[in-house]
């Protein structure tokens, strides 16, 4: 865990971070995924993003269609759009789960978006619905232009140049002269393009993309993206804070002074003195001299900042990992956030009831509902340690419990937090409450914590073990299970069973080894385990046995939740969710539609639902 934060007033709260090269994440997409249009290898797609809001994948791509209305476009075939210049934007629906990495408009209606393996999808109605046109390629698509609702241009992987003529009904190959992928292309008229790319590849038409020179360049390195205001007047930027610039169509580039090592992603002019270039550790630079000199604005958070759209000399949209999408209307002086929510690490999620709940995390967050789980607000914690577990008691009565032997504890519903005493410095993981009075705490060191007052004092109980305890659960007042971390003392899996309310817990047996991480009851004897490469263990006979289940994945799985005794979801790794019916006997996958690790579950029913997990993810499915 990054230990490095950073807050600002109000619930929106940002987390500085350093997040990889996307170029990595979409690898591994275009491993997962082998067909463009992929829902249907999933059983369910009822999972919506409640935080952050609109939703929480990283954005690649942004276009404005006219005076209010702009779209943006990102992983997973996120597409979120605004009709009021940004004070609300909305997901709509794409109909792919491939990475989105371009979007163009040519005029109020028309519109284009380009992704991985080929994928290429159209609106008609200014970005409201899309549907998929054939591209006949498989080849990674990175950038798009459309000079009118007709004409346009996509480019990707290997030098793939994509050329439209009918709207994209049919899309031709073109020659582009070289095999470097090609990140970003711009129009500035019916003729003259340029794309740029890796290798600091710049290739340019004059005939409408018939035909592609390439121009030599001043720099090895990888450009991201490129802006032209007129057929001579063009800027392109890419890794190590490259900024080139050309006056006279691209026959000669000139390097420009950026001022920083960072990786730039975007760039736009919206004439030829005025521009933003933004790109990695939130780095946003703007130039009102046609970048004789770039200026470095205050930076709004550290997350990566992929695309900026302008719609004047001194107003801007900026879109990038983690959702964020900020604007400014004073040339970057001040920008104000337009997507909305936490991005601090969540670990679980309990709810007293159907409507009110709460998700706790790092930096001492937790975050409430009383509605169900739409809508979220932070709630003063009085602490900074990560909080791991999390517990009701009664419609009124919470418990959180997290590092450094931090317990919380609320008298209504989760409006304000007390700290109690614990006794320790261990980090607690997970706590349980079998009734309002009872509930065990468990954490590193074997420690396990014992309350009979719900909650106000703590006693700790002989574990047996110095293994640290990760999950545990009671199926009823008497008899509950702790799980942990692999024992190499006795050269097995650490499971604890208690049949007197945590008083005294026993060891049990199972021949499957490794970590497990986390165990729910839903009586005294039907119960599940999950650890790491989806290992899932089974009992239904309180624990005297305990079966393997094949889980179909390989991902770690870190949090499970059943509703009964056949009814259950677990959560792990890049966004793994898998559903059971029968009591575990087969397992389903379902789209998460992110792949922030999820760490935390709970259902009110078999169908009413909350997950949580990285970046702030909240899910919700009813």
């Amino acid at each position: 865990m990054d230990d490095s934060t950073q807050t600002r007033e109000g619930s929106t709260v940002r987390r500085a971070t350093v997040v990889a090269s996307w170029l990595t994440t979409l690898s591994l997409v275009v491993v997962l995924m082998t067909s463009t249009f992929v829902r249907s290898a999933y059983a369910y797609t009822g999972w919506t993003w409640s935080n952050p809001l609109p939703q929480g994948n990283p954005l690649m791509s942004i276009a404005i269609v006219d005076a209010s209305t702009m779209v943006a476009v990102g992983e997973l075939g996120t597409i979120v759009r605004t009709t009021d210049g940004g004070r609300r934007w909305t997901q709509i629906s794409s109909g792919t789960t491939q990475d989105l990495r371009g979007v163009s408009f040519a005029g109020p209606n028309a519109g284009t978006a380009v992704g991985a393996s080929g994928t290429i999808l159209r609106s008609a109605d200014a970005g409201a619905t899309w549907t998929a046109q054939v591209s006949g390629t498989t080849r990674d698509l990175y950038g798009v232009s459309f000079t009118d609702a007709n004409t346009g241009t996509a480019v990707g992987s290997v030098g793939t140049i994509l050329r439209t003529v009918n709207g994209g009904a049919t899309w031709s190959p073109e020659a582009s002269g070289t095999t470097q992928n090609l990140n970003s292309v711009v129009f500035t008229n019916a003729l003259m393009g340029t794309a740029v790319g890796t290798g600091g590849t710049i290739v340019r038409t004059i005939n409408g993309g018939l035909t592609w020179l390439s121009q030599l360049t001043p720099t090895l390195a990888d450009l991201s993206g490129v802006s032209f205001t007129d057929a001579i007047t063009g800027t392109a930027v890419g890794v190590g804070g490259t900024i080139l610039r050309t006056s006279n169509g691209g026959v000669t580039w000139d390097k420009q002074s950026s001022g920083t090592t960072v990786w730039l992603s975007g760039v736009d002019f919206a004439d030829a003195s005025n521009g933003f270039a933004v790109g990695a550790d939130g780095v946003i630079l703007r130039t009102t001299n046609g970048g004789v000199a770039w200026l470095q604005q205050p930076r709004f958070n550290w997350l990566r900042l992929a695309a900026v759209a302008l719609h004047g000399a001194g107003t801007a949209t900026v879109v990038g990992a983690e959702g964020l999408i900020i604007g400014t209307t004073d040339g970057g002086a001040t920008w104000t956030e337009q997507s909305a929510g936490t991005d601090w690490l969540l670990l679980d999620v309990a709810f007293a009831d159907s409507n009110h709940g709460i998700a706790v995390g790092a930096g001492g967050t937790i975050m409430r509902t009383v509605d169900g789980g739409r809508i979220w607000d932070r709630m003063p914690s009085g602490t900074s340690e990560t909080l791991d577990g999390a517990s009701f008691l009664d419609a009124n009565t919470g418990i959180v419990v997290g590092s450094n032997g931090t317990i919380l504890r609320t008298t209504d519903g989760g409006a304000t937090w007390a700290a109690q005493t614990s006794g320790t410095t261990e980090s607690l993981n997970s706590v349980s409450f079998p009734d309002p009075s009872v509930g065990i705490a468990v954490g590193g060191n074997g420690t396990i914590l014992r309350t009979i007052d719900g909650g106000v004092t703590w006693t700790r109980q002989d574990s047996g073990t110095t293994v640290a305890l990760l999950g545990v659960s009671f199926g009823d007042a008497s008899t509950g299970t702790a799980v942990g971390r692999y024992n190499y003392n006795i050269l097995g899996p650490t499971i604890l069973r208690t049949i007197d309310g945590g008083v005294t817990w026993t060891p049990q047996f199972s021949s499957f080894g490794g970590d497990w991480r986390e165990v729910h009851f839903t009586d005294a004897n039907h119960g599940t385990a999950i650890g790491n490469f989806g290992a899932i263990l089974r009992t239904e006979d309180g624990g005297a046995n305990w079966t393997h289940q094949p889980s179909g994945t390989n991902e770690h799985l870190l949090g499970v939740f059943f509703t009964d005794a056949n009814n259950g979801i677990v959560v792990g790794r890049y966004g793994t969710i898998l559903r059971t019916t029968d009591g575990g006997v087969t397992w389903t996958p379902e789209f998460s539609d992110t792949h922030s690790d999820l760490f935390g579950v709970f259902f009110s029913d078999a169908d009413t639902g909350t997950v949580v997990g990285g970046e702030g993810t909240i899910l919700r499915t009813r």
